[in-house]
């Protein structure tokens, strides 16, 4: 499944509060963790991630303490205690046998040692697979069979939503339009490579105007920066946005013409503007590339609460009707 669709997935386990232990697998890097962590802020539950590569098995089962002739166990502090939330054990397979058996009690009994987990609180794993070249151990399999299995792959439109939403540097999201192979590319000759997480950390290095070759690689950076150079021949685009646009013709190269539609809606600010630009991609380009933009114009406008607004002035429009009716049908709205 896509990021997205992984994302409606568990937001339904949260919402439906189905106590089913789930397990998410995918290759590093394409977001498993950030989508755990939104949906904990989207649902105003806590978050508790445990990095079980990193601890042995005294370390999430607790110290033996001595007690009037016996021992107890003292359960480590990061292990909530009450409220609701999700306690999120990442790299769940990167772990040696030893610590995924103690995990596996946690996960089968909701305890460990003298710790209970508390019940309104979910336990979700996640973990990377053989064939990404990641150090993982075999999940025995009583283990496995406690678990939901959910497969996430690196999804470009998934990362477009995120990153339109989030802030992703204009230029970035341009260049993963036209170059949508490269949002993620393993590659194991060199420690950089491209990811939807290291396009983010790409993007925070570009906005500095720093380069971006540590976070995604030599190849992908040098086309990147091949890429970018075409900014300086992309039209005005602020005479558009303003209405003004006649006479400004959509460039004929593909690369110039993916960084117009994104740059347009990255940049319109209010429904006014992107009625304009919506006006003048449909009088000037081809149904496809006004179809791509405006998915991605209606998706930024209902993030700006404007949506309606928009849709007021595009149904005025009978050249923008059809372009409309397709989302709104599509979204079932």
């Amino acid at each position: 499944m896509t990021p997205s669709e992984l994302k409606l997935f568990l937001n339904e386990l949260i919402t439906k509060n189905l106590k089913i232990s789930t397990m998410i697998w995918g290759a590093p890097g394409i977001g498993k963790s950030s989508i755990v962590e939104q949906l904990t802020k989207e649902h105003g539950i806590e978050f508790v991630d445990v990095r079980l590569s990193q601890l042995a098995p005294t370390d999430l089962r607790g110290l033996p303490v001595a007690d009037a002739g016996t021992s107890k166990w003292y359960p480590p502090e990061f292990l909530p205690l009450h409220g609701k939330g999700i306690l999120f054990l990442d790299e769940l397979n990167m772990a040696p046998p030893a610590m995924q058996g103690v995990a596996q009690q946690l996960i089968l009994d909701r305890r460990v040692g003298s710790y209970v987990l508390p019940k309104d609180w979910l336990v979700w794993a996640a973990g990377n697979r053989k064939e990404d070249r990641a150090a993982v151990f075999d999940m025995p399999s009583p283990l496995a069979n406690r678990f939901l299995h959910l497969e996430v792959k690196a999804d470009f439109e998934s990362f477009k939503t995120y990153a339109l939403a989030t802030g992703v540097h204009e230029q970035i999201i341009a260049f993963l339009s036209f170059r949508t192979a490269l949002l993620h590319k393993i590659d194991t000759q060199h420690p950089a490579w491209p990811s939807p997480r290291s396009w983010v950390m790409a993007s925070a290095l570009h906005s500095a105007g720093l380069d971006i070759t540590p976070a995604v690689g030599i190849g992908t950076a040098a086309e990147f920066t091949s890429f970018i150079n075409l900014y300086d021949n992309l039209p005005n685009l602020a005479p558009i946005l303003e209405g003004n646009g006649e006479g400004i013709a959509f460039p004929n190269e593909p690369s110039a013409r993916y960084a117009t539609a994104v740059g347009l809606t990255i940049r319109v600010a209010d429904a006014n503007q992107a009625y304009n630009a919506f006006t003048w991609l449909n009088k000037n380009a081809s149904s496809e590339w006004v179809r791509l933009f405006a998915v991605d114009l209606f998706r930024a406008m209902r993030s700006k609460e404007q949506f309606g607004m928009l849709v007021n002035l595009a149904q005025k429009n009978p050249d923008l009707q059809k372009f409309l009716n397709e989302y709104l049908q599509l979204n079932g709205i």
